[in-house]
């Protein structure tokens, strides 16, 4: 990404970032904007006020014209867009998507990125052999009617069970509004059905499994457990509690047993190879693709070189790139594979009368992203450099190493409801606007893609990557600065302002299947 390269300055002030030498337009840099008549070192000169993060035409685009920023057209003038105005939302229109039947498919994979050797955490190993960065007990559910007793038995296991336990790091409910009132049989209903089943096995649950259920549901508690164990479930429907207080008591009897095996885990250095990253944006500007992102791509690669797992996300905001990443993919299933995605997604919202241009937030706009084509761009840059090897259905649990795309909306709450299910043990959350996201299940670095966002919410941000944009560190740097924040939180060595605060997220349920 060459953003350093192309910061240009008058003095200190005022500055622009062009992304590529074909791009048209190019990005404030300035945190309070820049007035008209600001004049830039090669003659451009500013024709009205442009906001921080918007575009500044570079050259006359043409009615007609296409934008272009990352070197790709990002959307198409409107009207007449004269050499310094501002290019706003209402002078451009959303470009056509790629089309999906004749995209190249593994054309150019990347070769091997060196190892990466000698990295190391401290994290929780389990019977199976995964890897968790946390020891938690988590209580499964198998219907929504059950979650208001599951949060008064959590609330006493809390006060009266843990203090007894000082090695557990604490107990969550996964309650979510699936399990009945739902065509459970309907073909899409394996979303909602395979993400509970893979959320239990998080391995930061040290194998663990517990549901309770009511017992007249249409999602059977069995289904919720692992092959082959014939306990963990309490149904508050039976006949042996005579009452709330009987139905707490089981709960809490079930989840003491658990807690005495978890209570017996110790972190032990682990190799940086038994990690599962997920990567995430939200509240994303036209810097997410400037410095945060590009700073957690280069960590990805870190990652991948020592073995690890890193998962990248978020179906909508990948579709307008997907020309950049089908020919990154391993081989061609695994490109196919990322169309099949693409394509199930494109159905999805056209079931709903909706496409992907609706996807970009007010906040998204506010912060100079116009289109969704823009966003795309942006966010891909999380991936990094290596090839692609797999991709997961969403829910579905990661069984590889290296880079993966899981699909997932774009939602923040889903996106990392789905992340959770499909293994992350930690999750790296890239911001330009600001969000108090966080997950109760594993821990979430924070990183701003603005220093004025990261000063301004300083006890909420855990890594400022701003400092790319004013030219104060490379991205590398700040790749290398995120890959070590990672093994630190990972290891319990460095707490997240999200856990400091105990600032958690519902988990969300993706449910594209018929409510009855």
């Amino acid at each position: 990404m060459p953003a350093a390269s192309h910061v240009e300055r008058t003095g200190d002030t005022p500055r622009i970032i062009r992304l590529s030498e074909a791009d048209n337009v190019a990005i404030v840099v300035n945190a309070f904007g820049l007035p008209a008549g600001t004049v830039f070192p090669d003659g451009l000169t500013l024709r009205e006020f442009v906001p921080e993060g918007h575009k500044v035409a570079l050259a006359d685009i043409p009615e007609g014209g296409p934008v272009r920023r990352y070197g790709e057209v990002i959307g198409i003038a409107l009207r007449d867009i004269p050499r310094g105005a501002w290019v706003e939302e209402a002078r451009m229109r959303t470009p056509p998507a790629p089309a999906l039947d004749a995209l190249p498919l593994a054309t150019r994979v990347p070769a091997p990125l060196p190892p990466l050797d000698g990295y190391t955490f401290e994290g929780y190993r389990n019977p199976d052999g995964s890897v968790g960065t946390r020891n938690i007990l988590a209580i499964s559910t198998s219907v929504q009617c059950v979650a208001g007793t599951l949060d008064v038995a959590i609330r006493r296991i809390r006060e009266e069970l843990l203090p007894r336990y000082p090695n557990v790091d604490g107990v969550v409910g996964l309650t979510h509004a699936y399990g009945c009132g739902v065509a459970i049989n309907a073909p899409e209903a394996v979303i909602p059905i395979r993400t509970l089943q893979s959320l239990a096995r998080n391995s930061n649950f040290g194998g663990e499994v517990m549901v309770v259920g009511l017992g007249c549901e249409k999602l059977v508690s069995e289904r919720l457990l692992p092959d082959g164990q014939s306990d963990g479930v309490v149904r508050l429907q039976d006949e042996r509690h005579h009452g709330f207080g009987a139905m707490l008591q089981s709960i809490m009897a079930m989840a003491e047993a658990r807690l005495e095996v978890l209570n017996r885990r110790r972190r032990e250095t682990c190799p940086a190879a038994d990690l599962v990253i997920g990567l995430q944006c939200g509240g994303s500007d036209a810097f997410s693709g400037v410095t945060a992102n590009p700073a957690l791509g280069h960590a990805a690669d870190l990652l991948v070189r020592c073995g690890a797992t890193v998962l990248f996300s978020e179906v909508t905001e990948v579709r307008d790139a997907i020309h950049l990443l089908t020919p990154r993919a391993e081989t061609e299933e695994v490109a196919r594979a990322l169309i099949r995605e693409m394509a199930w997604y494109d159905a999805y919202l056209a079931r709903g009368e909706a496409d992907r241009s609706a996807n970009p937030s007010p906040g998204n706009k506010k912060g100079g992203l116009n289109t969704i084509v823009e966003k795309a761009l942006g966010s891909v840059a999380k991936s990094g450099t290596s090839a692609i090897r797999g991709v997961l259905a969403p829910g579905e649990r990661v069984s590889q190493k290296g880079l993966i795309f899981a699909a997932t909306p774009a939602s923040d709450f889903v996106c990392g409801t789905l992340q959770l299910a499909s293994g992350i043990t930690l999750q790296v959350f890239s911001t330009g606007r600001g969000t108090p996201y966080g997950l109760a299940q594993a821990p979430v670095i924070k990183v701003a893609t603005r220093t004025e966002l990261s000063e301004r919410w300083s006890d909420l941000i855990d890594l400022d990557a701003g400092r790319i944009a004013t030219g104060e560190a490379t991205i590398e740097e700040m790749g290398w600065e995120l890959f070590r924040l990672i093994l630190d939180v990972a290891s319990g060595r460095r707490e997240p302002w999200s856990d400091h605060w105990g600032l958690y997220n519902d988990l969300t349920l993706f449910n594209p299947a018929p409510v009855t």
